[in-house]
């Protein structure tokens, strides 16, 4: 039987439906929800870190509780937003903002008062934010993915910040120490391959563009 102008049209066997658009991810989704909290917890670990001259054991352990959630969230909120299709223009500048913000605090905070020496500070700041000005400085020619060396550098920085945030003594004192050294390491070294990465990307990119005119 004929079928009329406004008929639809029937579907063929084996040939696939045709896929809807993607919908774009709204800003309130559940991975920037968890990073907004993370920036939040800021001001909230500096308080409690600082309270009572910020010696007093009781008021330290709920300091690393705060700081400790913090690094919960930083490593689920990337992963959410990538498995989820959540990944928006706010999470990619949210995200790095926030886990600076709290890293940053906490070393500036340990080194104010006296508990990590501020060359160890001082170090590790000027990588993050060198880091970040080169990423600016190539990302007309691409982006520099996190490689697994600053996964490893995150994951050790956060340990052993989270540490000393804990009045720890003895072995345990040692131990922290002996973790933010590796730290030291492993964030200079990545930081070096970073540059390098750096330098090749911005090396073929002005080849391209000189190719192609």
């Amino acid at each position: 039987m004929t079928k009329g102008p406004g008929a639809p049209a029937a579907a063929h066997p084996g040939r696939p439906a045709a896929a809807a658009a993607p919908s774009t991810p709204g800003v309130w989704n559940i991975a920037n929800m968890l990073t907004m909290v993370r920036v939040l917890l800021v001001p909230v670990f500096v308080a409690l870190l600082f309270a009572d001259g910020g010696h007093n054991p009781k008021w330290r352990a709920v300091a690393w509780a705060s700081f400790a959630v913090a690094m919960i969230t930083d490593l689920f909120d990337g992963e959410l937003a990538r498995r989820k299709g959540l990944v928006t223009d706010f999470g990619k500048i949210a995200d790095p903002i926030a886990d600076k913000a709290i890293m940053g605090a906490a070393l500036i905070g340990l080194s104010l008062l006296g508990d990590l020496p501020w060359w160890v500070t001082a170090v590790i700041l000027a990588r993050e934010l060198g880091i970040t000005l080169m990423r600016f400085w190539v990302i007309r020619y691409g982006v520099i993915p996190a490689s697994r060396g600053g996964k490893l550098k995150t994951l050790t920085q956060g340990t052993a910040v989270g540490m000393y945030v804990l009045p720890l003594t003895g072995w345990l004192a040692t131990g922290r120490a002996v973790l933010m050294g590796l730290a030291v390491l492993l964030t200079v070294g990545t930081a070096l391959d970073y540059v390098g990465q750096a330098l090749r990307l911005r090396r073929e990119g002005r080849a391209a563009e000189r190719a192609g005119r």
